[in-house]
């Protein structure tokens, strides 16, 4: 099979397109033949090696969430058929979705209904997965609340903006000017251009931050959460940052993968609550550059590569 992989840690142009051994399936797994898979902020982070961990194996193949058609099924798996669509989210601890093949445990895919292309398969698995386990599980947000989403006109925070709205939710967020009058078509009540204003200075007493961005951004969040409130962090690390307040939790969501949180995407979609976001496709060819632009961090949408 044809794929995009790392022989050693680095920059983007550590990135090679060549050819590796197809997957076979052992028992419970399907091999899924890839048509989109997107391109998410931890890839480069896991590339460059670091923060995330060193790399043991070499040939590594990145991505995480992918949207395909089930091409082999393996012993004792009866819940697919060769031919079926589905989409879905590598376990923890497996990458590889920037390939044309990939074998994945049949129990944690999920089928993709006709009402979505691969493409939106693919950009709402793992965002959807994020943003539901973080907005709904994690910081268990209710009707009538204020929520401030850092970050909103990328994928996970677009899509948990318009969690937010269906959930009856004041939704607050930050973003830079270009960016300003998207993160209101996804139905933000208040949006922050952070090149012309600090979100200090505009906001106080939210019930709770969900932090998409990292770095100072996460720190000064603490700032302007009520007492008892709650803020939920993605990006600094593999565990909660520490709170600078006793009387605000700090939480990491749990971004686990099973079946049950797809379906849960897949029933918003088709309600119209949540939708994909813009997309910029490449091949795989290019997964260098691709991780140029999302190391960049000011991206609208998702990354994608259009496999098949």
């Amino acid at each position: 099979m044809k794929a995009s992989y790392i022989e050693k840690h680095g920059g983007p142009e550590v990135l090679i397109y060549g050819d590796l051994p197809d997957p076979e399936p052992a028992a419970g797994e399907i091999i899924v033949d890839i048509h989109a898979a997107t391109v998410n902020g931890a890839d480069w982070k896991v590339r460059a090696g670091g923060t995330y961990g060193e790399i043991e194996n070499f040939p590594y193949v990145l991505g995480r969430d992918f949207s395909g058609v089930v091409a082999a099924l393996g012993e004792g798996v009866d819940d697919f058929a060769v031919g079926d669509p589905v989409f879905g989210v590598c376990a923890q601890g497996q990458e590889g979705t920037y390939a044309e093949k990939i074998a994945m445990d049949a129990s944690i895919v999920c089928a993709k209904p006709n009402s979505m292309s691969h493409i939106e398969a693919a950009c709402l698995s793992l965002t959807g997965l994020t943003a539901l386990i973080s907005v709904e599980d994690t910081l268990e947000l209710k009707s009538g609340e204020t929520i401030l989403i850092q970050g909103g006109a990328g994928g996970v925070a677009g899509f948990a903006i318009e969690l937010a709205k269906h959930l009856g939710a004041n939704v607050i967020t930050t973003a830079s000017t270009g960016n300003v009058d998207y993160v209101k078509s996804l139905g933000a009540d208040q949006v922050i251009d952070y090149t012309k204003e600090d979100f200090t200075e505009v906001v106080s007493d939210v019930d709770c931050v969900f932090e998409t961005v990292g770095g100072p951004v996460n720190a000064k969040s603490f700032e302007v959460v009520k007492s008892g409130g709650r803020v939920a962090s993605i990006a600094s690390g593999p565990k909660a940052p520490a709170s600078p307040r006793d009387d605000v939790a700090s939480l990491r969501p749990a971004v686990g993968r099973d079946r049950p949180h797809l379906e849960r995407i897949v029933e918003l979609f088709e309600a119209g609550a949540v939708h994909a976001p813009p997309v910029t496709t490449f091949s795989l060819q290019d997964a260098g550059e691709a991780h140029r632009i999302s190391e960049g961090r000011h991206l609208k949408g998702k990354l994608v590569f259009e496999v098949r």
